[in-house]
């Protein structure tokens, strides 16, 4: 059987985040990957050169090319820049009645820059999230969701994703990669009961692309016919892995190592 998942974001020229990692998630945990590409980025390890936004007729017929033919297990939306471009996306996972659809909001570079218009933000929140089956910001995008700032513990997090939850999403993944805890603790929540999805911090600076990267796993797995819960924490372990076994290459924050986490296993069998 062939598992069919496609990514909906922007492209890394880099080859670290964006659709590259994607592909890259998809095939290490044996999921046919396919992509709808928003934008073009210039960038590499030391940050976003350009930007080259797509038009919304070009998004809309990668869709229906991929949609029409092809046909989808599980989405995973990244990158998407526009408002217009948002509700181009959302139309059409509504047209073809597309299920597990995960959303990584994902709005600033890894360096600051911005990769999400303001007015978007709302499109994001109004056409988007409301057909997702699953969340996954990180401390700072959910901020920008909820409209407010101060999420510093795991108490402060559960309440950040029950205003989330609120939204229409099924799943909300709060990932705490950007608390000061000894460990990096991620908190699923289902709309009644939280989990948390801990693992150890990893000391290192290369951590281009982890965002892409846990959303595409979670796709991957959901594709697979995996349940949310399960596909997180299959999501968790191998976004671990993939930091804890990061790739030094450029001059600035490298990329995880996608390859990682079936090296291990492979080991381990």
């Amino acid at each position: 059987m062939v598992y069919r998942a496609l990514t909906i974001a922007g492209s890394d020229s880099g080859g670290g985040a964006g659709i590259q990692a994607d592909l890259k998630t998809f095939q290490e945990l044996g999921a046919y990957g396919m992509s709808v590409i928003t934008a073009l980025t210039a960038q590499n390890t030391q940050g976003v050169h350009g930007v080259y936004p797509q038009t919304v007729e070009a998004v809309e017929a990668q869709l229906e090319a991929v949609l029409s033919d092809i046909g989808v297990d599980a989405v995973k939306t990244g990158m998407l820049f526009s408002a217009e471009i948002i509700e181009a996306v959302a139309g059409k996972l509504q047209d073809y009645q597309v299920n597990n659809i995960v959303v990584d909001p994902v709005m600033v570079a890894k360096g600051g820059q911005s990769l999400l218009q303001e007015e978007a933000i709302e499109a994001l929140r109004t056409a988007l999230i409301p057909l997702a089956t699953v969340i996954t910001p990180n401390i700072p995008e959910a901020e920008v969701l909820i409209g407010e700032k101060g999420i510093r513990s795991l108490p402060d997090m559960e309440e950040a994703a029950r205003k989330i939850h609120e939204l229409g999403v099924q799943y909300v993944i709060l990932k705490g990669g950007h608390l000061q805890n000894e460990e990096a603790t991620d908190v699923l929540y289902d709309g009644e009961s939280f989990t948390y999805l801990p693992a150890k911090r990893v000391a290192t600076k290369h951590t281009h692309g982890t965002g892409c990267t846990f959303a595409a796993a979670i796709a991957a797995e959901l594709a697979k016919g995996q349940s949310v819960p399960e596909a997180a924490k299959v999501a968790k372990a191998f976004i671990t892995c993939a930091i804890e076994h990061a790739l030094e290459v450029g001059q600035g924050i490298g990329p995880t190592h996608h390859g990682a986490y079936r090296q291990l296993q492979a080991r381990e069998s």
